[in-house]
C-alpha cells in the first residue's frame, strides 16, 4: 500500500522491512537475547539442585497430571530427532531445544501450588529470593510471542490430564516414570 508520500511501511518493535517487502531483525534484539544468554551462565552451577527440584515435584501427587506431561512433552522434543532448527545449525541448532525446555518448566512451575512449591524449595535448601530471581531471569529471555502463545496451553492440558485420569492411565504412567531404568 502506498500514500502519496511514498510506500506504507508498518511499525514492529524487533522488526524492519527490508527489500522486496521481507522482514528483517533489527540488529540490537539478537544481541539483546545473546547477552542475557551470558547472564544464565551464574545459574548453570544450580542446574543440578534445580533438576532435583523439578523431580521432586514431578513425584509429588498435589502436581496436576497436566503440568507433569509439559515436562514429558519437552522432553520428547528433545530426544526426538525432528526440530524446528536442526541441530547441525551451528549456533542456534540447539536454541529450540532451550526455549522449548524454558517454556515447559515456566508453564510447569506456573501451575504449582505456591505453598507445594515452597515446601519443596525449603526441602532443597533453595532460598526462594534467588529461585524467583533465576525464574524471572529466564522469563525475560524468552521472546514474547512465544510465552504469550504457550501461556494458552495449560487449559488443553487440564483437559488432556483429565482424561487420563477419567481413562485410568495415571498410575500405569506414574510406575512408569518411577520405576529405573527405560520401558520395555
Amino acid at each position: 500500500m502506498t500514500s502519496a508520500t511514498g510506500p506504507a511501511t508498518a511499525s514492529a518493535p524487533d522488526h524492519a522491512m527490508g527489500e522486496h517487502g521481507r522482514s528483517r531483525r533489527k540488529p540490537g534484539s539478537s544481541v539483546g537475547r545473546f547477552l542475557g544468554l551470558l547472564a544464565l551462565l551464574p545459574m548453570a552451577g544450580r542446574a543440578p539442585l534445580y533438576a532435583r527440584l523439578l523431580w521432586a515435584l514431578v513425584l509429588d501427587d498435589r502436581v496436576p497430571a497436566s503440568r507433569k506431561a509439559l515436562l514429558v512433552g519437552a522432553f520428547g522434543y528433545v530426544v526426538l530427532a525432528r526440530d524446528v532448527i536442526p541441530d547441525s545449525v551451528p549456533l542456534i541448532g540447539g536454541l529450540d531445544d532451550l526455549v522449548v525446555v524454558a517454556v515447559a518448566v515456566d508453564l510447569f512451575l506456573d501451575g504449582i501450588d505456591t505453598e507445594v512449591l515452597g515446601e519443596k524449595l525449603a526441602l532443597l535448601e533453595i532460598p526462594r529470593l534467588a529461585f524467583e530471581d533465576d525464574l524471572n531471569q529466564i522469563r525475560r529471555l524468552l521472546p514474547g510471542p512465544i510465552r504469550r502463545t504457550v501461556r494458552r496451553l495449560p487449559h488443553a492440558m487440564d483437559v488432556a490430564g483429565h482424561a487420563i485420569q477419567q481413562a485410568g492411565l495415571g498410575p500405569r504412567l506414574r510406575s512408569w516414570f518411577e520405576r529405573e531404568g527405560s520401558p520395555e
